[in-house]
């Protein structure tokens, strides 16, 4: 899919003053727009269009419908930027749909709506395809690129849009054009098929008896019942027979994750791993193809691999220097890495009084805890306390008016805007500029809601006129548990961080103030696009930004420094196992779709080899965990992007934030350097402007980052 729909896959600013577009800009004898959210009351995230489930039908014949007008008056267009704008709203309209599509098959409880979501989703990218080939609109840009334009923007506009068209075929003969587009419309529906299965078959097991779980997840799983021991027919009555209580027990990454935790008995631990880590099943099928039509893609396109493809019109600019990042850093860590395995290792033969026992694939977690629990005398529920949910939030607010002097104010639903009773809305606003965009929160888990934590685009901002702004609309969702009887919900360290990231990308996208939505928030390189999630994960590790939200739901009192101190240790005790890991995914994700893997071995045979070359960690037989890695879908050959805006965001953060990560000139820095420009500016010139020449290096034509700051804060 080309820069027509230019999204990264998670998601990610200081309203300018600058309004580059000027008289003619807008053009009079444009046709009228549609209705876009809040031009009338009600339906779902504002779009009048969808009262109904069967709404997503009109809102895609209305986006097809307006497009084509759009496509008609492009056509009969003198060079010029008006081209552009006009083309920037073809990808609005096309956007809206998909966009708020994506969001409702994933979180909407409602199956009707669920399932016409799934439809418009795939009728829209059919159509989308068809723009991205279409010879009169890439004639139009071709004619916009050749004449200098008003702004910088509007120019990089022009040449993005010129490349994606071609990077979608369209400079191909007909017949290879042809089968570049049958091969888009499979590749969305395999990826659509791979992320359907994780969430229809996350996989489960019963467990007996009900002990062998920890009574505080009990009330995670469904009880079932089994005789306790077999009885002839006449030996008792049936109402006489004993049953003994168990659970099945659900294995999804969430639940999978808390499982190998916290339960103590080593066999539930392994039967719960290889449960969760082979299914779904289906998906080994749907990744092989998935493989060999992006490969088949790429040779068309005249690359070697998909990774050569997806990679070359990013930062890095080559899978080679990719590799040789990824390579070095695996150096690098291999040896502290080693040292925490075997510390581990050793840990579990004392604990479990065996001198030749070894470390299998499911019990790092629970050791990891076990140790950093026994070392720093950490415990979990304490940690939690300080940490009730809605605190979190108004951390978050707290964040953002010291930041850069907004606030988030709750704002009430139109009918049917909203789409479960959990969800609230929120208008981010700021005393001089007035309201900058909506965060729809969708927080906690339900059953058939999407898996993890992610933030969804639902409307991207553009200057629509010299006055008017269309501001940005997002949704952060997250799967925190709604807690215990009268007991507010609570979440533990691990998952602070992760809000304060999704927040990050949520920011990102609501400070963003671009002439495109094009280039809105994080509709950025994918290389980039993890840097500011990635900073602001350090504001959930600071005690100073701790100490103004996190208090004791009982006593109200505040987290103490010593608690955070200690946090932070545990948290860091194996950072190289954990970025050993990081190195590992991002090689899963470019050797899969590398040149060798489209050949002919099996995934599950790759990704052994993988984890035995690049962990120190064994593969546990008949797993392919790598069947629920959505990053092959949403990234493809693109993880590698997580330790880019790791190394880029420690820099920043040791350059930029950490001596006073709270102070409005901070923040003013982040929002006028970082997030204001969205896609609008090369990101290599943000970072450099924003923490000096030295984040990045320059190495055969692409960009890679400084790794110094990272190898000091992990003490490597």
């Amino acid at each position: 899919m080309n820069l027509m729909l230019r999204r990264a896959a998670s998601a990610f600013p200081t309203s300018s003053s600058r309004r580059l577009f000027s008289g003619s800009c807008f053009d009079s004898t444009a046709p009228a727009a549609a209705a876009s959210p809040d031009s009338s009351p009600g339906g779902l995230y504002g779009f009048p269009v969808l009262r109904t489930a069967k709404g997503f039908r009109r809102f895609v014949d209305d986006a097809i419908e307006r497009s084509g007008e759009l496509v008609s008056y492009v056509s009969l267009l003198p060079p010029s930027g008006e081209i552009i704008r006009a083309l920037d709203e073809i990808s609005d309209t096309v956007c809206a749909v998909i966009d708020s599509a994506e969001l409702c098959r994933n979180t909407h409880p409602d199956r009707e709506f669920v399932e016409e979501a799934n439809k418009a989703s795939m009728r829209i990218i059919e159509h989308l395809h068809f723009l991205n080939t279409n010879q009169s609109l890439y004639d139009a840009v071709k004619r916009a690129e050749d004449i200098p334009l008003l702004t910088d923007e509007a120019q990089r506009a022009a040449h993005a849009l010129r490349t994606d068209f071609e990077k979608g075929g369209i400079h191909l003969p007909a017949d290879k054009l042809e089968r570049v587009n049958k091969l888009n419309v499979e590749i969305a529906h395999l990826g659509r098929e791979f992320n359907e299965n994780i969430m229809i078959d996350p996989g489960s097991l019963d467990i007996f008896p009900a002990s062998r779980i920890p009574k505080h997840m009990h009330h995670c799983f469904k009880p079932i019942y089994q005789p306790i021991h077999k009885m002839t027919k006449g030996e008792l009555k049936v109402e006489d027979i004993k049953k003994e209580k168990g659970f099945r027990v659900r294995t999804d990454p969430s639940m999978l994750s808390s499982l190998l935790q916290f339960v103590s008995d080593a066999e539930v631990r392994k039967q719960s791993y290889i449960t969760g880590n082979s299914a779904p099943h289906a998906n080994l099928g749907v990744l092989n193809k998935l493989i060999s039509a992006r490969h088949e893609l790429a040779q068309i396109m005249g690359c070697k691999s998909y990774a050569e493809f997806a990679i070359r019109s990013n930062m890095a600019a080559s899978s080679v220097i990719v590799s040789s990042i990824l390579l070095n850093l695996s150096k690098i860590v291999k040896h502290k890495a080693d040292e925490e395995f075997l510390s581990m290792r050793d840990f579990k033969r004392q604990v479990c009084c065996g001198e030749n026992l070894d470390l299998e694939p499911w019990d790092e977690s629970y050791f990891t805890s076990m140790m950093k629990s026994s070392l720093y005398d950490l415990d979990p529920s304490v940690i939690a306390s300080y940490f009730p949910l809605s605190q979190c939030l108004e951390g978050l607010k707290i964040m953002v008016n010291s930041l850069f002097g907004a606030t988030f104010h709750k704002v009430a639903f139109a009918a049917g805007e909203s789409w479960h009773p959990d969800v609230i809305k929120l208008s981010l606003h700021h005393p001089q500029e007035g309201d900058l965009g909506f965060l729809y929160l969708d927080l906690y888990s339900r059953k058939g809601k999407y898996p993890g934590c992610a933030h969804f685009a639902i409307r991207g901002g553009r200057q629509i006129s010299e006055k008017e702004y269309q501001l940005p609309i997002v949704a952060l969702v997250c799967n925190f548990s709604t807690g215990t009887g009268s007991m507010a919900p609570r979440i533990n360290h691990c998952d602070l961080e992760t809000l304060f990231h999704e927040f990050g990308h949520a920011l990102h996208s609501l400070l963003s103030r671009t002439d495109y939505q094009h280039f809105s928030g994080t509709r950025v390189l994918l290389d980039f696009a993890e840097t500011p999630s990635n900073l602001f994960e350090y504001y959930a590790r600071d005690y100073r930004v701790l100490k103004t939200f996190a208090r004791h739901y009982v006593t109200g009192d505040a987290i103490p420094e010593k608690l955070v101190t200690v946090m932070n240790g545990a948290r860091n005790m194996f950072a190289a196992t954990e970025l050993q890991r990081q190195i590992f995914y991002s090689m899963i994700d470019l050797t899969l779709f590398g040149e060798e893997a489209a050949a002919s071995r099996d995934t599950v045979s790759v990704v052994s080899d993988l984890k035995r070359q690049y962990t120190s960690w064994k593969h546990a037989d008949g797993t392919h965990w790598h069947t629920r890695f959505s990053h092959l879908i949403n990234y493809g050959a693109g993880y590698y992007s997580y330790l880019y805006a790791r190394c880029f965001a420690s820099t920043i953060w040791q350059q930029v934030c950490c001596e006073d990560p709270l102070s409005p000139t901070v923040g003013a820095a982040i929002r006028s350097k970082l997030l204001q420009h969205g896609g609008a500016k090369d990101p290599a010139n943000l970072l450099r402007d924003f923490a000096g020449d030295n984040i990045l290096e320059c190495c055969d034509g692409g960009v890679a980052p400084n790794i110094t700051s990272l190898r000091e804060e992990l003490g490597l």
